[in-house]
Formats: structure tokens, sequence, C-alpha cells
């Protein structure tokens, strides 16, 4: 019998325990766990208020941020027991589309070798293995593999792993690179001589993710992390010195981050910093690693600009002077104060994002009409030829290219129904090549599904554009499974790529819907503005809009209309369900930003200070009183919201694993009548998994969950009850 998760047998009662669900000891949550059945638990933790603007918030579930309490790890645990039966009916349909995406996936495949200085390097997969394995071969692709680093043997005694930084040195000889082994984000530095395989004895612990060689081959320049996660300071360190490493940089200003890089012809050394709306570049010749580094120019409020170097140049991308989607100016790097000449002007309806020097050449990666456009540019000639792309709507950006003077640009491509494709593109005579196209096995045909934009109405008339795809034959019947996906924050714009996963929803006859709300990058600078800070609002009325349009067009109902989204649109689901619960059948919400207020209170929080010019300062009463109209958290009701599955990483430095558990016992507190599920990642960070194979058992319980509530195809399975532990 087919039965959405909705009609599971778990009584009211049931689905209640989990709200306040706080064990004293761990025996008593051993033994709460073995019980059958469980009393309705009791709120017996003091609620912490906060009084602001003279308006009091009592806050039931603030002892939740007690990472190191037993009884929170007790409580995310009995959480995840929770989600663990409340889904048990699922393992078929999970553990089928699991093997369907699997079955799609080449396992053993290799990347496209890119050339550097005589050094074809490249990364593989094999079939069984979770990890990739970085290699190479010098002079040609048929010579000797050298493999340079086998992730899977770093990661065999690890449950998580993430390879941070990977960059050997100018001379190629040794290899630095940094892992994380718990999600925190927290790194750790070591070099590996490539000629004996071994590993240097420098090891520096806990750095922040950028790294950067001297070109004297021995010199290292990191960054490292403040309490708060913010990288704040870049140190040196000389490869076999037995002193003390160097700090050479130290940023107070806590709106700030700091990175640390190269320029792409190897000439200097950047350390750049800036907050959301303002940067700042110090330079250093890579030459001279052992040197001072040089201001560019200094901070100005709310002016962003970006130095690249060429010839006797630094070219610089700015929004100085009123360009907002900025334009590109150069200096002669010997004099930076030097009047800056004009090389690209602004364009109100061009954004140029980014910048690609070669030695014959520029690149600029601009996007104009909601499409990014790839525009090549001969210095010499001084002509521009635009590469072309295939489709209407698609994903298209520029690939590592780490040989400057090379007259090929490397760069991917992707849409909806076009699997991932490397292209070069020769920037001296026009040929553009294919170099691989990923492969999806199973016989996947691209002509059998149907992609195409369309446009909702926004209440103040905005055309929000969405990006849709279905399986050819689908009928506008007002009845198909529809998932929606949204962003919609920090000018970042999700453009319409490939994903082998979701087609196991569009063959069960989905329809998939990307959404460009504002707040996004789409249109541009002013499309991000006209969703951030005091109109923040504008992304979730905007999703809201769009989701209406699929149900006006018939592409949906309701009730078989699931949405998703992650970190910040997290955030997005969580205000959506809130202010139009009735839209939606289903939600997934993944390491959701969703306690707004409390957290942007708080500075200590990685993250808080800068995002001030995101979201605004709750400090500020104006702003105060604007996030609190749309957090989350703050806005739970008793309504009926559909079913939700929530995820989270108790090692997350970017939304703190408290914010989606507290929103999930409020939600259950207020609405006892939805069901409202959990499940934390015990041992990983903001990503998830990091093997390969266990991502995919996570999106296989995704998308399990939502065949099962808005598609209605999952086999219920005998429910079992679930045991949870009892309140304080």
């Amino acid at each position: 019998m087919v039965r959405p998760l909705s009609s599971c047998p778990f009584s009211a009662l049931t689905l209640m325990l989990v709200i306040a669900a706080v064990v004293t000891t761990s025996a008593a949550a051993d033994s709460a766990r073995k019980a059958t059945s469980a009393e309705a638990p009791t709120a017996t933790k003091k609620p912490h208020t906060t009084e602001i603007h003279g308006t009091v918030l009592n806050d039931d579930y603030y002892w939740l941020r007690e990472r190191d309490n037993p009884d929170v790890i007790s409580y995310l645990e009995a959480e995840n027991a929770y989600t663990e039966a409340m889904t048990a009916h699922l393992e078929p349909i999970r553990e089928e589309v699991y093997e369907e995406i699997l079955g799609r996936i080449k396992e053993t495949d290799l990347s496209v070798p890119e050339l550097e200085d005589g050094w074809y390097y490249y990364r593989r997969t094999e079939e069984g293995k979770q990890y990739p394995i970085y290699a190479r071969k010098q002079g040609s692709l048929e010579a000797d593999e050298e493999i340079i680093l086998d992730v899977n043997t770093l990661a065999a005694d690890h449950e998580y792993f993430d390879l941070g930084s990977l960059q050997t040195s100018p001379d190629h000889n040794l290899l630095a690179y940094s892992f994380d082994i718990d999600g925190s984000e927290l790194y750790t530095l070591v070099v590996k001589d490539l000629e004996t395989g071994k590993l240097l004895d420098d090891r520096i612990e806990g750095i922040a993710w950028s790294i950067a060689w001297g070109n004297d081959n021995r010199t290292l320049f990191y960054t490292i992390r403040d309490d708060a996660r913010r990288p704040h300071e870049v140190w040196r360190h000389v490869l076999g010195d037995d002193g003390d490493a160097e700090r050479v940089f130290h940023e107070p200003d806590d709106r700030f981050f700091l990175d640390v890089d190269r320029t792409r012809d190897e000439r200097f050394i950047k350390i750049g910093l800036g907050s959301s709306i303002t940067s700042e570049y110090y330079v250093l010749d890579a030459d001279r690693p052992g040197g001072e580094f040089t201001l560019m120019a200094a901070r100005e409020n709310g002016v962003e600009y970006h130095p690249y170097h060429h010839g006797e140049h630094f070219y610089i991308r700015t929004n100085a002077d009123g360009a907002k989607n900025f334009k590109l100016i150069r200096v002669p790097d010997t004099d930076l104060a030097a009047d800056a000449e004009e090389v690209v002007p602004h364009r109100p309806d061009v954004k140029l994002e980014s910048v690609y020097p070669f030695k014959d050449h520029m690149v600029f990666v601009e996007r104009t009409k909601g499409l990014r456009r790839l525009r090549v540019h001969d210095l010499a000639e001084s002509t521009d030829t635009i590469i072309p792309m295939p489709e209407t709507a698609y994903a298209a950006w520029p690939s590592s290219n780490p040989e400057f003077d090379n007259n090929v640009f490397r760069f991917t491509y992707t849409s909806l129904v076009t699997p991932r494709t490397v292209y070069d593109f020769d920037m001296a005579t026009g040929k553009l090549e294919v170099k691989k196209r990923d492969e999806v096995l199973g016989g996947y045909e691209p002509s059998d599904y149907v992609t195409e934009r369309t446009y909702a109405r926004a209440q103040d008339g905005t055309a929000i554009p969405m990006t849709l795809f279905y399986k050819r034959g689908v009928e506008r019947n007002g009845d198909n499974p529809t998932l929606l996906y949204g962003y919609g924050s920090y000018g970042s714009t999700i453009d319409p790529s490939f994903s082998a996963q979701r087609l196991s929803l569009v063959d069960r006859g989905f329809v998939f819907a990307l959404a460009h709300p504002r707040g996004g990058g789409l249109f541009g600078e002013p499309w991000h503005d006209d969703g951030k800070m005091l109109n923040k609002r504008n992304t979730f009325t905007d999703f809201i809009d769009a989701a209406e349009h699929l149900v006006d067009q018939r592409w949906t109902r309701p009730e078989r209309l699931g949405i998703q989204g992650g970190s910040a649109g997290g955030l997005l689901v969580g205000a959506v369900v809130n202010m139009r619960p009735d839209l939606f059948g289903a939600a997934l919400a993944h390491v959701p930003f969703v306690d707004v207020i409390n957290t942007m209170l708080d500075e200590s929080i990685p993250l808080t200070v800068i995002e001030f010019e995101e979201w605004g300062n709750p400090k500020n009463k104006e702003f105060f009183d604007y996030m609190l109209s749309y957090s989350p958290y703050d806005n739970v009701t008793d309504a009926h919201y559909p079913d939700l599955l929530i995820t989270a990483g108790l090692n997350d430095p970017r939304v703190q694993y408290w914010e989606p558990a507290k929103w999930t016992a409020k939600l259950r507190q207020l609405s006892p009548q939805s069901h409202v599920m959990l499940k934390t990642n015990m041992g990983a960070g903001h990503g998830g998994a990091s093997g390969r194979y266990d991502y995919l058992r996570e999106w296989a319980l995704y998308w399990a969950f939502l065949i099962d509530t808005v598609g209605g195809e999952a086999e219920n399975l005998e429910a079992v009850e679930v045991t949870l532990p009892q309140g304080r």
C-alpha cells in the first residue's frame, strides 16, 4: 500500500516526545531508549530571556548551545533515532534510489589532465573508494603515473576527511596540502617531498583554508582563524626553519576576512581582505618572499577592488565611483598611486564577475541577462570574442588554467539536461574543442528531457525567473510532484547545472524548478541589493510567488509541491513555511540559518559580524524589528506545517548545529500536529558526509523523503514505535 509519511502510524503523543527530550544522565538516556512507550515530556529548563529594544525574547531551547553537555549530545542522538524510526518505511525506496544514482556514475574515472610547466596533473577515482587520487605525469600523457596524494589512504582512519588546499611548489618538487578531519574547517598543513614520498617535519595545526608558496620553494604563507573562526592573520613559514613562524599581517576589524594567494603570472603574493561590501589588498614580490607587503589602496567603506597582474600593470576590477556592476582599470605595478587608466567601463546591464589574465589574452567572466558569458580579449589586436554557448539556460565557469603563457582557455559547461562538459577554447584560432563530457550510465538521453525558463510575477510587479526541468511528456495537469529549490543570498547565483542524482526524481514524474529570487546575483548587484538588509523579505515573497506560479500554471498543487534549500537557503525555507505553510507539501532544510536574531546578536559566533552588511545589525532597532519579522525560529506558530526533514552538522562552523535543533524543537512544541524530523551528522560540518558514497546515501534519503511525501510512491513498511529520553 502506498502511504505518504504524513500517514505513518505515529501518534501525536509520540511526535511530541522529541520536543524537549532531555536526559539528566547517560544511564537515563539508555533506560529511556529501551522503553516501549513514553509519556509526554515537560520543559524543566528555565527559559533564557533576552530583552532588547523593549522586546522580551524567551528561548526555551537556548540550553542546546551547550556543546559539551552530555544531555545535548543525548538529545541529538535521540533526534537521530527518532528520524531513523520515522523513515524506516523508506528503506526500500531509499536503497532503490541509491542504486539508481550509483548506477549512473562512472565510478572509475579520470579528470582532464592540466598541463603546468611540463607536468600533466589530474585527479582520478576508483570504484569502491570514497575519495579521489591525485596524480601527475611528466612530459607526456604516455609517461608513467606518479601518485602525489591518495586521499583514501589519508582518510582511512577517519569517519570524516576533507582535503583543503593542495598546491605544488613552483619547482614541482614539494606538495603542500591541508586537511580537516571533523568538519570544523580547522585544517592541518603538511608538506610532502615528491621525490622521496615522505612528509617533512613541518606541520602546522589549526589553519584556515588558503596557502601560497613563495618562488624560493621554501616559504609558505598561510592564514589562521581567531576564536570566532574568522581568518584574521597571515603567517610566513620557512621550511626547515627551527624558529617559530612569523606573523606578517593581522586584521583586527571583525568585519574583514582575509586570504592569501598568488597572481596568475606567479609574480606576486596577495593578501586580500574583504567584508561584504569593502576590500583591501597587500602585495609582495613572490621572488622576495621574506620582504614586506605593500598596501595597494587603502580601504574605503563600500568600495571593492580585486587586482590581477599582467606585464607591468595591475589590472583592478572595482566598483569605485558608482560602478555598481564593476569596471576594470589598471595602474603601473611600480606606482600603485598613479592615476588609473580605464580598460573596461562600467555597464549597468553587465556585471564583470572576474578576470583571467593570460600572456596574450584576457578572459572576462561577465553576467548579462541572467546568464554568465566568457569574453576573450586579444591584447595585441584589441579584439573581443564571446565564446558561444549551445543552450539558452546553462552554467559555465573557468577551470584552473594553471599556465599563464598559454593560448588555450579551459572552461566547464553544464545545464539541467547537459552533463558537465570540459571545453578548450583556442584563443588564437577560435577553435572550441570538447575535452570530456561526464558519462551518465544507464542509457541517459538528453532529448528525453525538457528545460525551459518561466517567470513568476512578484508582488511588486518584478519578474522572477525560474528554470524548469522535467521528463518529456509531462503535462500541466495540476498534479505533478514538484521540487522547488532556492537560495537567494550574498549575491550568489545558482546557475542551472546537471545532476545525475536529480534524475531519480524527474524519472518518477517530478518537475524540478530552480527559482532565482532577489538577494542572489542573477541580474548583477542590483538584484542582490533588492534582496538583502531591509529588502530581505523580497527573497521570501519572490519564492512564494514562484511557488504560486507553479500552482497557477498547473504544474502542480500545494500537496504535491516540495521545497529545498541549504544554509541561507535553509533560512529561505524556514521563512516561507512560516509565511505560507499551506502552500507546500514537504520541505528539506539543510543546515538552515534559522535562529537569526540570537545568532546576529552573538558576535562570538562565526560569520556574525561580517554578515551585518548582509542582514543588518539587530542592535539597531530598525534592523531588529525587520529581522524579527522573518526570523524562522521567532515566527513559528501553531499552523499545520508541511512535512519537514531538517539536517545539521555537529561541527558546523557556519550554521551552528543548535539552530536547526532549536527550530525543530519549537516546531514540535507549537505545532504538534506537524511532522518534523532532524538528522544531525555527529562527525561532520556544513557540507555533510565527506566520502562520495556516504554523500550519495544522504541524498538517497532526501529523495526518498520527497518521493514519499509529495511523490506518493514509497512502500510504507510496518512503522516502529520510537523511544525518546524523558524531560529533564
